[in-house]
C-alpha cells in the first residue's frame, strides 16, 4: 500500500509484530519524508526534485556499503541488511515521488497502474520480504491489493487532489463518461459524474478482489492484517457508493463503526469470499 494508506488503516500497527515494528518504522520514515518532500510545504519543483534525487544518493551509498549515513538512512540501511531487503522498491517509491513533481494527469488506466506499481506496491513488496513470504503469486497478489488501495484513495481523495492541481481519474475515462476536466470543481450532483465513479468504484473493487486470495493464504498476524486492509478498502467502496458517489461534499472515511464491520468481515472473510466466487460478479462485489 501507499503510505497514504496508513492513515486508511491503523490496525496494522497494532497487528505487526514487536519484532518488526523498528523494521516497518524505518521503511515508514524514508517513505513518509521521500512523500513530503514531493508534496508538502513551498519548495519549487526544482528544489523537491533535487531533494529527492539526494535520497537516491543516499540509496547508493548504502548499496555501496558506505559508512558515515544520516541517522533515518543508517537505520533503513540497517534493516536492508538485517532482513535482506531488495533496493529497488525504494527506487521505485523515489520514482513515483519524483513523477508527482511533474505529472498531473494520467492519459490512461495503464498509466495510472504503471504509477501505482511505484507508488502503492513497493510497500507491500517490502512487507512480504519482511515476513519472508515474497515468492511470486504471493507478490503478484499484493500488488493488485496494493494498486486497488492507491486508487481507493484517489477515488476518496478526488477533491483534495484537485486542489493541489492533480487529476488521478484517468482522462480516457472522463472523456467516455463526457465529464470535462475544467468542470471537476463540482460535479457531484450530475449524472455523468455518477456514471463515472460507478464504473471507477466497479473496477477498483475487482482489482481488490483479485488480490484477495493473498489474505487467504497467508497465515498469522500478516494474513490477519491483510484482511482487515482488504476488507477496508472494500468498505471504502461502499461508503463512496453509500454517498451517491459525491466525494466533494463529504469525504468517505472509515469510523468507528466501520472497523467493527471490517473486523467481522475479516473473520468471516474464507466464506465470503467462497460466496462471492459462486454469485453472478454484479451481486458478488459487496461482499456483506
Amino acid at each position: 500500500m501507499s503510505v497514504d494508506h496508513y492513515e486508511n488503516f491503523p490496525v496494522a500497527s497494532v497487528l505487526l509484530p514487536r519484532r518488526l515494528v523498528p523494521a516497518v518504522e524505518a521503511i515508514y520514515a524514508f517513505a513518509r519524508s521521500a512523500d513530503d518532500l514531493a508534496d508538502e510545504g513551498d519548495a519549487t519543483p526544482e528544489q523537491r526534485l533535487a531533494a529527492l534525487a539526494a535520497y537516491e544518493q543516499a540509496l547508493d551509498r548504502i548499496a555501496a556499503g558506505e559508512p558515515g549515513l544520516e541517522p533515518m538512512f543508517a537505520r533503513l540501511a540497517g534493516v536492508i541488511a538485517q532482513y535482506d531487503l531488495p533496493l529497488q522498491p525504494f527506487r521505485d517509491l523515489l520514482s513515483a515521488f519524483k513523477q508527482d513533481v511533474t505529472v498531473t494527469r494520467y492519459a490512461s488506466y495503464e498509466a495510472l497502474l504503471d504509477y501505482c506499481a511505484r507508488s502503492a506496491n513497493p510497500v507491500g513488496l517490502l512487507m512480504l520480504s519482511l515476513y519472508g513470504q515474497a515468492d511470486a503469486d504471493n507478490v503478484r497478489d499484493s500488488d493488485a491489493i496494493c494498486s486497488a488501495l492507491q486508487i481507493i484513495n484517489f477515488l476518496q481523495d478526488v477533491a483534495i487532489d484537485l486542489h493541489k492541481e492533480r487529476i488521478y481519474l484517468p482522462m480516457e475515462d472522463l472523456a467516455r463518461f463526457a465529464v470535462s476536466p475544467a468542470a471537476l470543481d463540482h460535479p457531484g450532483g450530475t449524472a455523468k459524474w455518477r456514471s463515472l465513479m460507478k464504473f471507477e468504484v466497479a473496477r477498483a473493487r475487482a482489482l481488490m478482489l483479485s488480490g484477495a486470495p493473498l489474505a487467504l493464504r497467508l497465515r498469522g498476524r500478516i494474513g490477519m492484517e491483510l484482511r482487515m486492509v482488504v476488507q477496508g478498502g472494500l468498505r471504502i467502496l461502499e461508503a463512496i457508493e453509500e454517498v451517491d458517489y459525491d466525494v466533494f461534499r463529504r469525504r468517505p472515511k472509515l469510523t468507528r463503526g466501520d472497523w467493527i464491520k471490517v473486523a467481522w468481515r475479516s473473520l468471516r472473510m474464507k466464506a465470503l469470499m467462497k460466496r462471492a466466487m459462486k454469485s453472478p460478479p454484479a451481486a458478488a462485489l459487496p461482499l456483506e
